[in-house]
């Protein structure tokens, strides 16, 4: 007799497209549970803590802000299919972010959550350009991004239609590629458009206290849904039967059966769970080769007090070309990402008890991933501070040579190897695999991949693929654009 507990819905991972998942599913009376191997929520985009002080995980911003009364968004769409009052994000916009390249950041292009900034940058800084930019972008507002059956194609190639200077073109492709590619050098043009409406036609914006308010809010109406979960309780085996997912071994040794399984962990990670039959499917999807690794530094003052008080967000490059590729050495630092989290609109006098600085490199996941652990922790000290010498080229200089080392009061590094053992991604890589499943389907005919691996890209895109993959699989079995 089988007696292993029965759900119309298991969801494997707890991140945000396994919780948006679970939302809209228990929504509709579906018994689901979300199996999470972590003790927290969030995948990757989470928090943790060291000494009582909270560091939120990948969350530099959440991109695709809209303001209220915007018809037809991302971020509309979630709201309503997962029933929250945009208030409960209480979202704040950014000031202003830039794209710097050059050895010094020479040439600088501002953006806001006011495309038309964005644009007359372009204008004067690259006036041969700004017509065929413009066609560009009306390209990327009438293209359908969320079809689930579009047929890929370089974004390098279709942009070059429009843009010819390889300067600006570069400058165009930096911020998506970092903030969404799981592609080297290139990207699939759906997702390029994805990444360029979340990030300079609509925006910025992140919660007074970081991510664990939207993680809290996606918690308590999957509670009040009535959807289950079980943390520190992985799947270490999906097991299969007749081209479908018969039952998951958890971790502690039980069974479960589910009549749909959605999986959020990635697509080559959900593969390395199936039976021996069908691990000859992996290399359909292979792991992605692009990690980063980041460094956090707290400080006691804001950085206003340093002279950085405008840039919430910095894209930097210092080559004459720009190069998104895994990093053969343990670090690239030519170019990456500068966060300052206090330098949102939070209101007036409002602001976050203390300051911080958020900078990002391109890193090589073979170079960390097995080092023995004093070699790790004498790299991690070295390339913290390589990391910080080559972000501040691109900002205003600081009052004094150590005038950053005064005001630090604690710090914290992710290497690609941290993204392992915490994710589960394979080679530390944040975006997952390179090639993306856009309807979700597996070998398996009750199986379904949300998340990274499906193609949605961000916060709300995460959010976005695990409600677009319920919807489509399970509970109307229609396009989610339809939904």
């Amino acid at each position: 007799m089988n007696t292993a507990t029965h759900y119309d819905v298991a969801i494997i991972g707890a991140g945000m497209s396994g919780l948006a998942a679970g939302i809209r599913l228990a929504h509709f009376g579906k018994k689901v549970c979300i199996f999470e191997r972590h003790n927290a929520v969030g995948g990757l985009n989470g928090f943790y803590s060291i000494a009582g002080r909270k560091y939120d995980v990948g969350l530099h911003a959440m991109t695709n802000f809209v303001r209220p009364g915007v018809k037809g968004s991302p971020l509309g769409k979630l709201l309503r299919q997962l029933r929250i009052d945009r208030d409960e994000f209480a979202l704040c916009e950014q000031k202003r972010s830039r794209v710097a390249f050059g050895p010094h950041g020479e040439t600088s292009l501002t953006f806001t959550n006011d495309f038309a900034v964005f644009e007359a940058e372009i204008a004067a800084k690259f006036p041969a350009q700004i017509d065929g930019f413009r066609r560009l972008v009306a390209l990327v507002k009438i293209y359908d991004d969320v079809s689930l059956a579009a047929q890929p194609e370089s974004a390098r190639m279709i942009v070059r239609r429009h843009v010819t200077d390889p300067l600006l073109e570069d400058m165009l492709f930096c911020p998506v590629m970092y903030y969404g590619s799981a592609t080297e050098r290139d990207m699939e043009f759906g997702q390029f458009v994805i990444m360029f409406k979340a990030l300079f036609l609509e925006g910025f914006a992140r919660p007074f206290d970081g991510v664990r308010v939207i993680l809290r809010v996606l918690l308590e109406k999957y509670r009040q849904a009535g959807g289950e979960r079980r943390m520190k309780c992985g799947v270490q085996r999906i097991i299969t039967r007749e081209g479908r997912a018969s039952s998951l071994l958890l971790d502690d040794g039980s069974e479960v059966i589910a009549t749909h399984v959605i999986s959020t962990i990635g697509a080559s990670e959900t593969e390395a769970l199936m039976q021996a039959e069908r691990r000859q499917d992996a290399a359909v999807h292979p792991a992605g080769r692009l990690s980063y690794c980041e460094t956090i530094t707290v400080l006691d003052r804001q950085p206003a007090a340093l002279g950085w008080g405008d840039d919430t967000i910095v894209f930097f490059n210092d080559s004459a070309k720009f190069t998104y590729a895994a990093s053969e050495a343990q670090v690239d630092t030519r170019s990456g990402v500068i966060c300052m989290p206090n330098n949102f609109d939070f209101g007036a006098g409002r602001e976050l008890p203390e300051g911080l600085f958020r900078c990002t490199c391109l890193a090589g996941y073979d170079r960390w991933a097995h080092l023995p652990e004093a070699a790790y922790r004498s790299d991690k000290a070295r390339w913290y501070a390589e990391i910080q010498r080559s972000a501040q080229r691109f900002l205003p200089p600081l009052p004094s040579p150590d005038a950053l080392t005064r005001a630090t009061v604690a710090t914290d590094m992710f290497t690609p190897r941290t993204i392992t053992k915490f994710t589960g991604h394979a080679g530390g890589a944040i975006y997952g695999s390179p090639v993306k499943i856009r309807d979700g389907r597996t070998a398996l005919t009750n199986l379904y991949l949300a998340g990274t691996d499906q193609g949605f890209l961000g916060i709300v895109g995460a959010m976005l693929s695990g409600i677009s993959m319920a919807n489509f699989h399970i509970l109307q079995a229609r396009s989610p654009a339809q939904t």
